[in-house]
């Protein structure tokens, strides 16, 4: 079974955990991760965009010039879409990107990237995680002891005081056991679990 360092907002080690074989310890499946991805993203997206077709747009009722005898091109419209103020060719309309992905296919990409985090030496433990006012400062403190910049740090339940002081961090995140999703993992070099967060994570997905 997997083991790893516990350590201290110092970056010192205070203790071993031993993970668990089913979350920490599979072999990712990328090609899962990678269509669990894209339907978030998919989903993120509202699908409002639209633009007028020729049949939208006002005016144009009217043939510019007779059909023949001009040397011009023959046209039967100025909202004709190669003209100014026509028309768009194939006009975005609002629509419907929702994909649709099943809850063990969530689990399992999850799970992959769990391990694959581990894997890379990108999964950090720590015994707790308190500060006792919002600073900003005292964070980077942390994140720069535990070697770790850029960062996702998961809760195990909200936190004001942690959140508010990662706040205004470029390239951190702060999240809780319920809310964490594959997008928001692979977007930050490391994964910073608590002891509690862990336990709570082990509970739910093994």
């Amino acid at each position: 079974m997997p083991k790893i360092d516990v350590l201290n907002i110092k970056g010192e080690k205070v203790d071993e955990i031993t993970l668990s074989d089913a979350i920490f310890g599979i072999e990712p499946n990328e090609a899962l991760v990678h269509q669990v991805v894209t339907a978030q993203l998919a989903n993120k997206r509202q699908g409002t965009q639209s633009a007028k077709t020729r049949a939208e747009v006002r005016g144009g009722g009217r043939k510019p010039w007779k059909q023949k005898g001009t040397g011009r091109a023959r046209t039967g419209s100025t909202r004709n879409p190669i003209w100014t103020g026509g028309g768009i060719t194939f006009a975005p309309k609002p629509r419907d990107y929702t994909m649709q992905v099943n809850k063990k296919m969530r689990r399992l990409a999850m799970k992959s990237v769990f391990s694959a985090k581990y894997n890379a030496n990108e999964l950090i433990i720590l015994d707790k995680l308190e500060i006792a006012q919002p600073k900003t400062k005292e964070m980077v403190a942390i994140l720069n002891n535990l070697k770790a910049p850029q960062a996702l740090i998961v809760l195990d339940k909200k936190d004001d005081n942690v959140i508010r002081s990662a706040n205004n961090i470029q390239k951190v995140q702060t999240s809780q056991v319920n809310t964490i999703n594959t997008y928001d993992m692979l977007r930050y070099n490391h994964l910073i679990l608590t002891v509690d967060s862990l336990k709570k994570i082990e509970e739910v997905y093994c």
